[in-house]
């Protein structure tokens, strides 16, 4: 039997309307508000919606087509290997939506499908949806961007095993959003592999950009260099200019606001004591 459930996340709140829980999202539920930033239906049957392909997205063997129908309604056609997982028929404004599964992919599709439209549907808020590992320490978030296999995950675990009072806020998809009185960063329902769901936020303090290298550096990183080593590690349909201006907005007000780095590093644990050393001051309380 079908349930409507509310969760809010970097203080966004959506419905879903399901008959399936998934742990990961049980932080987040909140009490049923009129005020949502967008619906989510998720239908456990298969649908074959002719749509035209705007862009192919491939990460480790998973694939995001995107695309939209004939009537301009935004579709996305998630695929696991060679498996369709499931397609996502969204309203223009993203805020009435329909996710038709595939057995067996349940989970997959519902979380690509929700960060989906987290990432659009919040673009307009002054919200960032990022591709990240994030960590708190003495109550700031340091966020480690890069591309995938760049070593975010095991900077992070560097941290958790070498400095004390780190912990991991978390490990896949942090929310950022810019506030009247700062930047803060969110833990989120999606952390890729690693279970690590929590419901909290913390000032932001910093970002730093991994690279593998021979050796340890680390150099800041300032204007243009900045914005356009930030930009890939952001969620968002960058070929809707509606959507291309708000976040344009939003990357400058960061690279206004917060420091950000290059580190150049070995996976060990001077890489951590060295990034921590230079980036970590000014820092806000946890709440």
């Amino acid at each position: 039997m079908k349930h409507t459930d509310y969760y809010k996340v970097a203080e966004h709140t959506f419905r879903v309307c399901s008959s399936l829980s998934f742990d990961n999202y049980k932080p987040f539920i909140v009490a049923e508000t009129a005020d949502t930033l967008f619906a989510l239906d998720v239908q456990e049957t298969t649908a074959n919606i002719p749509f035209t392909q705007e862009l192919a997205q491939d990460d480790e063997g998973q694939r995001i087509i995107c695309g939209h129908t004939h009537n301009n309604e935004p579709v996305f056609e998630f695929w696991d290997g060679e498996q369709k997982a499931g397609l996502l028929l969204c309203q223009p404004d993203y805020r009435s939506n329909i996710l038709y599964l595939e057995h067996g992919f349940e989970r997959f599709a519902t979380d690509n499908a929700l960060m989906i439209l987290f990432a659009l549907a919040s673009a307009h808020k002054s919200t960032l949806l990022f591709h990240s590992s994030v960590i708190a320490y003495n109550g700031a978030g340091y966020m480690f961007l890069g591309k995938s296999g760049t070593g975010k995950s095991t900077h992070s675990r560097l941290w958790l095993q070498n400095i004390e009072g780190t912990d991991l806020l978390n490990d896949d998809n942090p929310a950022v959003r810019i506030l009247p009185d700062g930047i803060r960063v969110y833990g989120t329902p999606w952390s890729g592999k690693t279970e690590c769901y929590k419901n909290l936020s913390c000032t932001l303090g910093g970002i730093v950009m991994l690279s593998q290298a021979p050796e340890n550096r680390i150099r800041e990183l300032k204007g243009v260099i900045a914005y356009a080593s930030l930009i890939p590690s952001i969620s968002g349909k960058r070929w809707d200019k509606s959507i291309a201006d708000s976040l344009h907005l939003s990357e400058t007000q960061i690279i206004e606001q917060i420091p950000m780095w290059h580190l150049e590093c070995l996976p060990d644990a001077a890489a951590a004591l060295l990034c921590k050393n230079t980036i970590t001051c000014n820092q806000t309380q946890i709440i």
